[in-house]
């Protein structure tokens, strides 16, 4: 048979990317317990994204007995997928090893290293980042702050988000992050945090601004609510603060290494995904957005039949954080990708939210209610009696799978969430080897 140049260019792609391997990546290894943690003292490069953690399927509003078989309505969620599970180690002296990222942590976010995790272990974040400098924990001294794509790599999307929780007891709530390994403490009620106040810093400055106060915004993780939001570096006047973990090796971790196929997909060297180029062009519910993924497999859509919806950290790995619609006038995505254009809430032209193969499962709503999105546009919200970007291009928040977004015409939550719920699609298949 003859080879076509597609062929070619795959074949060519596949020899690629395993020349890129990480040398310390052997699946073998990462699957079991074996990890040398001496490895991470090397310059390992790669960008192994770790699962969500989702075990359970759901529809736009029960959690299902039995996951839905192909054909039947909500295929193709999270769960149906698997990626590659969290594998972490203990070291015993205060750090963590993510033995499919290749990254260190640091444990606990105890600053002040008293044994409590409360509001006084919080930094601003310039003080976050001037710490790195001087942190020296287990005998290493090239502790960083981690970016927003490295403390994204932490989040678990078993957890369950406590908003409009009103009770004072956190036994019963279960957070974003694996505390079999990780110190986590909620919001210190006691001095006046609410109990979702568990944001975690990142090195990660948003390249606009959002309506938080004005001035540079930072986007963080929230291990207590399951976000990634744009969080104003001063709050009524002074500096906010967050919980600050720090982290070493894999300075590769979170870079992407794309390449035009020239057939109307982008692949990913560094994460080993094939994405579409173009997105779905129009806004879907969830439901509707599985189903469309299953119409793409059968027409083979671009020559292949097993796209897929991505999940939540599959989505955000593509999200270029160099980029905003207010500085460069794009979606916050690289230049090889189109994204369609919208009109936003305040009459902006702007880019659309992504649905997620994830759900966001939530205390004070039927556990399969609401569905991840990333904002590749700016992340709306009304505030002070007007539509601003309350979040920035590259938050991750979440939406109702279903019904009305004229239902919201203030939005949702303390900041006015916008509610689309018609979001848009991207498909991401796995690059095959051979």
């Amino acid at each position: 048979m003859t080879a076509t140049p597609g062929m070619l260019i795959r074949q060519l792609f596949v020899l690629l990317v395993l020349m890129t391997i990480p040398a310390w990546y052997d699946e073998s290894t990462v699957d079991g317990n074996s990890f040398d943690r001496d490895l991470i003292d090397s310059d390992a490069t790669g960008y192994a994204i770790v699962d969500t953690g989702q075990t359970r399927c759901y529809d736009d509003r029960e959690e299902f007995d039995t996951c839905p078989a192909a054909g039947e309505p909500f295929y193709g969620q999270d769960n149906q997928h698997d990626g590659h599970a969290s594998n972490y180690t203990d070291n015993g002296d205060g750090t963590v090893t993510d033995n499919v990222t290749g990254l260190m942590w640091q444990q606990s976010p105890d600053t002040d290293g008293d044994g409590i995790i409360d509001a006084n272990d919080k930094l601003s974040y310039d003080e976050a980042v001037a710490r790195a400098g001087t942190f020296d924990l287990a005998g290493y001294n090239d502790w960083r702050l981690p970016t927003i794509k490295e403390v994204y790599s932490l989040i678990d999307f078993s957890g369950l988000d406590p908003s409009g929780y009103t009770g004072s007891d956190t036994y019963s709530l279960t957070p974003f992050i694996d505390t079999a390994y990780f110190d986590f403490a909620y919001g210190d009620t006691g001095a006046g945090e609410r109990i979702i106040d568990a944001q975690y810093a990142s090195g990660t400055l948003y390249v606009a601004n959002t309506a938080n106060d004005g001035g540079r915004t930072m986007f963080g993780v929230n291990f207590a609510d399951g976000r990634i939001k744009g969080y104003g570096l001063s709050l009524f006047g002074s500096d906010k603060t967050f919980f600050v973990i720090y982290v070493r090796g894999n300075t590769g971790y979170g870079k992407n290494d794309f390449t035009d196929n020239g057939d109307g997909t982008v692949s990913d060297y560094a994460t080993g995904l094939m994405w579409s180029q173009n997105d779905g062009g129009d806004g879907l519910d969830w439901q509707e957005t599985l189903a469309w993924v299953e119409e793409k497999n059968a027409e083979y859509y671009l020559g292949y039949s097993d796209w897929r919806l991505p999940n939540a950290k599959e989505l955000q790995s593509i999200v270029d954080y160099t980029r905003s619609p207010d500085t460069t006038g794009t979606a916050a995505i690289n230049p090889l990708f189109d994204a369609t254009s919208i009109i936003n809430e305040a009459g902006q032209t702007d880019y659309p939210c992504y649905w997620s193969s994830t759900t966001h499962a939530n205390w004070t709503a039927w556990p399969g209610t609401y569905g991840v999105y990333v904002a590749f546009g700016r992340a709306m919200g009304y505030m002070n009696g007007t539509w601003v970007d309350v979040h920035g291009a590259g938050a991750q928040r979440s939406d109702p799978k279903a019904g009305n977004p004229t239902d919201y015409p203030t939005g949702h939550g303390p900041q006015g969430d916008a509610i689309r719920i018609y979001n848009y699609v991207r498909l991401v298949r796995d690059v095959e080897f051979i």
